[in-house]
């Protein structure tokens, strides 16, 4: 049996002087005028952002809201694996594995609603106990120390032995960005257990044979853009972290103001398109708390790894026959066509607001559309 040591976050004070000390000397470039976001991320925004988290923002009061939920480390296959772990007070509770992408997802207010609906004005009847684990190479599951330790592959094995371990014999997972591969791989290997697969604006990549034969107009527009995806200037992320993360590594190491630049670019991109900013779409605590456990945990460079290191990228991936559900939100770049050949779908919504980051975007979506899912799987 794996042992489970309870875990809690504590950053010591000299590591919280040392962020605000650092986010204080930073080097500031100069702005090109009245470019906008069209050259990335403004200097004067991220500035004032990075101001704010080194002056005003209260790491020791968010650290705090994070410790209220029961957590835990393990080490499983070699690989150590931080996760939250809160069980329903409904004894019937359907167990559930929430999955986070890149750069995070962070599920704080999907926890009290979807594990006791009961308290805040659902049906008990759709109760979840949550198990939210750290992908290896992401804030406390710790800097990965092998090549291919943080691919999607790799995270689904150890997220199944993990719920096996925790005696969950049947249950469901959902996953958005990274986790949209990672939460169908579950029903792939781990098939006689997962009821059912839920994935919010599923990263849907066309293997290099595919016509779109059969596609809808709006599949065949969505085809063309990612044919000619990685020429747009969205898609520079990407290619250094597929390519070249240690180079980008030092930098986001070293600099707090870096870390932020470089995410909040991306956060920018695949937010909800009718918000102007990231702290628009996305509480600004929210984001800096995330930042920080990237920061604390010394964590950006080697999470950036799971793009070199997953295989999944645009290859035919099969069908587990598991039932999944998908919601997709504005600027999404979900291909219906392919979302139906790999997976079986039986439920699919689209919505009028949120994004990429849907979890933290737009919760109260979130946990309705879980809930409806499930709901017939139970």
């Amino acid at each position: 049996m794996t042992a489970f040591e309870p875990f809690r976050i504590d950053i010591s004070d000299a590591d919280i002087e040392d962020l605000r000390t650092r986010l204080a000397r930073t080097r500031w470039p100069s702005d090109l005028p009245e470019v906008g976001w069209s050259y990335g991320i403004p200097t004067a925004y991220v500035r004032e952002v990075c101001e704010y988290w080194g002056s005003d923002y209260d790491w020791k009061t968010h650290e705090a809201q994070l410790n209220r939920h029961p957590q835990f480390v393990a080490d499983i296959d070699g690989q150590r694996v931080h996760f939250t772990h809160v069980r329903s007070p409904e004894a019937d509770a359907l167990p559930l594995v929430l999955i986070h992408g890149w750069p995070f997802e962070d599920f704080t207010d999907l926890i009290g609603p979807l594990t006791d609906p009961r308290a805040h004005g659902g049906n008990p009847e759709d109760a979840f106990h949550l198990v939210i684990p750290t992908l290896p190479g992401f804030g406390f599951s710790g800097p990965t120390r092998r090549a291919g330790d943080t691919a999607t592959e790799r995270s689904a094995a150890l997220i199944a032995k993990l719920m096996a371990e925790l005696g969950y014999e049947r249950y469901g997972a959902q996953g958005g960005d990274a986790g949209s591969f990672i939460a169908p791989d579950l029903g792939r290997i781990d098939t006689e257990h997962v009821v059912g697969v839920h994935v919010n604006d599923p990263i849907t990549i066309p293997s290099w044979n595919d016509d779109g034969s059969g596609y809808s107009a709006a599949d065949q527009e969505k085809l063309a853009t990612m044919r000619d995806w990685s020429s747009r200037d969205t898609s520079g992320y990407a290619g250094m972290h597929s390519t070249r993360p240690q180079t980008l590594a030092p930098a986001m190491a070293d600099s707090p103001a870096a870390l932020a630049a470089w995410v909040l670019d991306v956060v920018n991109t695949f937010k909800d398109p009718a918000k102007a900013t990231p702290t628009d779409a996305i509480d600004r605590d929210k984001l800096l708390t995330n930042l920080s456990v990237l920061w604390f945990t010394d964590t950006a460079g080697s999470s950036m790894r799971l793009y070199k290191e997953s295989q999944q990228w645009g290859t035919e991936l099969p069908n587990s026959g598991v039932p999944t559900g998908i919601a997709v939100f504005p600027g999404n770049n979900t291909i219906r066509g392919i979302a139906e050949k790999q997976n079986t779908v039986t439920h699919w919504s689209e919505f009028d607001r949120g994004g990429h980051f849907a979890p933290m975007e737009v919760p109260d979506l979130m946990i309705g559309d879980v809930r409806d899912f499930f709901r017939k799987l139970r």
